[in-house]
């Protein structure tokens, strides 16, 4: 596996992550990011998953995982266990996001998290046209799909602000991982996908 087999949000966050690193990956999917980076950065650490089926390609690549519901917390865990700790396409997903939010930065230094932005311009005009969005990058129907916290990037900036967060890197992409002209002024309305790198102040 090379770096360049990444999708640009995990390229992205790949840049950020400083070798040698320890780093949790939450819902890892197949492991694809956590083998990466052990590869290239010498990474050591562990991914969370509770799909099956993924869980036996992590093993395939040779990753560490661990099956587990992210809803369930991350007690097991010690303060400050890992450099980073990683949650791609999940928070949207999960019962309590400010509570997970709040034990990623507990038990690591750093935090990435990157989420579906429902400011974007396309779910806009749907909920103009009275309907739920469904998207490139939001496929379900309102009836089936596993998002129950939707927000925007202004959403989440707000949240950093009244947990004192410190927002060390944003980026902003559009659902097949590129940068659009224009991103950097209106983000909120341009970005499909935030991708966020925050840790506590002090």
């Amino acid at each position: 596996m090379n770096m360049a087999g990444l999708r640009a949000e995990q390229a992205l966050i790949a840049d950020w992550i400083t070798a040698g690193s320890r780093v949790l990956d939450l819902g890892c999917g197949d492991g694809q990011l956590l083998a990466a980076l052990a590869e290239h950065k010498g990474v050591t650490g562990y991914g969370i998953e509770i799909d099956p089926d993924n869980i036996v390609s992590c093993i395939k690549r040779g990753v560490n995982v661990i099956h587990s519901d992210l809803d369930a917390g991350l007690s097991e865990f010690d303060p400050e266990s890992f450099d980073f700790v990683i949650m791609t396409q999940t928070l949207q997903a999960t019962r309590f996001p400010h509570e997970l939010i709040d034990e990623m930065l507990r038990i690591g230094r750093q935090s990435i998290v990157t989420f579906p932005n429902m400011g974007h311009w396309k779910c806009r005009a749907q909920f103009l046209l009275g309907r739920m969005p469904v998207t490139r990058h939001l496929p379900h129907t309102w009836y089936d799909t596993p998002n129950i916290h939707m927000c925007t990037l202004s959403d989440f900036e707000d949240l950093c602000a009244e947990k004192h967060l410190e927002v060390l890197g944003r980026a902003a992409v559009d659902s097949r991982h590129r940068a659009v002209p224009g991103m950097g002024l209106w983000p909120n309305l341009l970005a499909e996908i935030a991708v966020y790198r925050i840790r506590r102040r002090g």
